[in-house]
């Protein structure tokens, strides 16, 4: 995939309407900024993970994804140290063309163990947003491109809260976009309540981060409309969590897809998530640079059948959290 200078031609787009330049593959820290988490394979994915072990980590797979092309990375308070990791590769690299979006809400519980009773609790307050918009700051400072409601639902008080509101609206008009992510089997609702939202007059959101793969693809057509109204919009868990990896025992039908087109089932299912036409950048979760050239095959691929792989939603969500974080 490299091409002169080790930058492979990953193509390009805007974050929204007159956004920064990001590539249309991105880099997600959710499986490297931490010790635990929901993904399969970590014990030989990651073998050392004290934080030293994931911090040196972390560094290779930002410096392969930058040399691949990669322009956009993602991370959230609750990622463990993955700020701390970022922004520390961002001053030792410099890469000011590297765009950098996060996300608060969540906040991380786990103390570095596996064991922990609990890895991290959602609060979608004011009193959280501003303590963790602090954080953020103190370690990412003016890189922060993006700043993401950590999974927004119609529950979680977000949207009946005008004092949080107003003051996600002075950081947009600070110049960092604000945007959500989504999950859960009621996604499509929060995308559209999100539309409504409006604060001196403009609309407030302009990025939606979704869970969009082959086995939950419920979310399309509601972010189909968010594009429609200028938004841009992020997939996120297109391999889900691991389910689409040649690791885990993957559908017939992604193997048998794959072997045709000569890569592995993590890409088909990258490439399904960048054929959306509402799709402006597609999350990769790799935490190796064996996994990441894996899919950054994703991009020499086009023209998929239907897999009709849709499980129901709530079921999928169901299993989603059930797995065990490790």
């Amino acid at each position: 995939m490299a091409g002169e200078g080790g930058t492979a031609s990953v193509p390009r787009t805007t974050l929204g309407p007159g956004g920064p330049e990001v590539s249309r593959l991105g880099l997600g820290l959710a499986a490297l900024g931490r010790p635990a988490y929901i993904t399969s394979g970590r014990d030989a994915d990651l073998p050392d993970r004290s934080v030293a072990g994931l911090r040196a980590q972390t560094f290779a797979m930002l410096d392969a994804a930058y040399a691949a092309g990669i322009r956009y990375v993602d991370a959230a308070r609750s990622y463990g140290r993955a700020e701390e990791f970022l922004a520390s590769w961002l001053a030792e690299r410099g890469h000011p063309d590297m765009v950098v979006g996060s996300k608060w809400g969540y906040r991380y519980t786990g103390g570095w163990r596996l064991d922990a009773p609990q890895q991290e609790v959602k609060e979608h307050s004011l009193a959280m947003f501003s303590s963790q918009l602090a954080e953020t700051r103190a370690l990412l400072g003016g890189r922060l491109a993006l700043y993401q409601v950590h999974s927004a639902t119609l529950d979680s008080g977000l949207f009946g809260d005008p004092a949080l509101l107003t003051a996600l609206a002075r950081l947009r008009d600070e110049g960092a976009a604000i945007g959500l992510t989504t999950s859960g089997p009621r996604q499509a609702d929060a995308i559209r309540r999100a539309l409504d939202v409006t604060a001196g007059g403009q609309p407030l959101f302009t990025v939606a981060q979704v869970t969009w793969n082959l086995l939950e693809p419920s979310v399309g057509p509601a972010a189909a409309e968010a594009a429609a109204a200028g938004w841009a919009i992020l997939v996120k868990e297109a391999v889900a969590n691991g389910r689409l990896t040649p690791a885990a025992d993957p559908p017939k039908p992604v193997t048998a897809l794959a072997t045709e087109r000569g890569v592995t089932e993590d890409a088909i299912a990258l490439a399904a998530a960048l054929a959306n036409p509402w799709a402006t950048v597609v999350l990769s979760g790799a935490v190796t640079r064996a996994q990441l050239a894996a899919n950054l095959a994703a991009l020499g691929l086009c023209g998929f059948p239907d897999l009709r792989l849709a499980e129901e939603p709530a079921a999928y969500w169901a299993a989603r959290s059930a797995r065990a974080w490790r």
